[in-house]
């Protein structure tokens, strides 16, 4: 399959289906659940996709290594390959369009971590189209902080999508609600996704987009073993 036919049968053009529309430049998203769900295979098939598009991500992390992000990219890139002609070459172009960048939120402001971000972006010429935060701990930071970022964003011309570590004890009152961790963030949310396991499957449900709250379970899902987005069995 060529790559043109791999974009455009993606299960990632039935999510974007489920919204409004697609992310939009300057706006945030936030796929949320408890620690170990698949938040970050979720991103990196999102960033994934992004890159076979040719486009240019930034993947942020929060976590003190950085290995184990390389790893997510060659595992869900394998995945992808499978139906991929001429996949080396393929690869071996993407690396070129990302970056990653990682950072200690509790040691670093928030105005610090912009400024990085704005210095790779104009001074390192690298004109990113999307930015990938993994780890960030909404618990630390404040509305504040993500108003900033969302500012970056529409200033930069880039989609942001965050990951978002929420209490398990609480899955029962929020998995089709806002957590109650992020409802002070909730106005600078435009699509917030949450993820929960039911019966051996992890169900991806749109809580808000944008002025509308759906809370519904979407027709795409997350895969067990490759925690990569595939589409509903029938």
């Amino acid at each position: 399959m060529v790559k043109k036919e791999l974009i455009r049968r993606s299960p990632l053009r039935g999510l974007e289906k489920s919204l409004k529309q697609p992310l939009q430049k300057g706006e945030i998203a936030v796929v949320a659940s408890p620690k170990g769900i698949g938040k970050t295979g979720c991103l990196v098939h999102i960033a994934t996709d992004s890159l076979l598009q040719e486009k240019q991500v930034i993947h942020v992390s929060f976590s003190t290594r950085t290995d184990h992000i390389i790893s997510w990219y060659e595992d869900i890139f394998k995945e992808v390959a499978r139906k991929l002609s001429s996949a080396m070459e393929v690869h071996e172009e993407i690396i070129k369009h990302r970056v990653i960048m990682s950072f200690n939120q509790e040691g670093v402001k928030t105005q610090q971590i912009i400024r990085s971000l704005t210095a790779m972006i104009r001074d390192g010429n690298f004109k990113a189209d999307l930015i990938i935060v993994d780890g960030y701990n909404f618990y630390l930071a404040t509305p504040e902080d993500l108003r900033l970022i969302k500012e970056f964003a529409k200033e930069m011309g880039v989609t942001i999508w965050f990951s978002a570590t929420v209490k398990p004890e609480n899955e029962k009152i929020w998995n089709r609600d806002v957590p109650p961790s992020l409802k002070s963030f909730e106005d600078l949310i435009d699509v917030l996704i949450t993820l929960g396991e039911s019966e051996g499957n992890i169900l991806i449900r749109l809580v808000k987009d944008r002025e509308s709250y759906p809370r519904k379970d979407l027709s795409v899902r997350l895969d067990p073993k490759t925690l990569m987005i595939v589409e509903e069995k029938k």
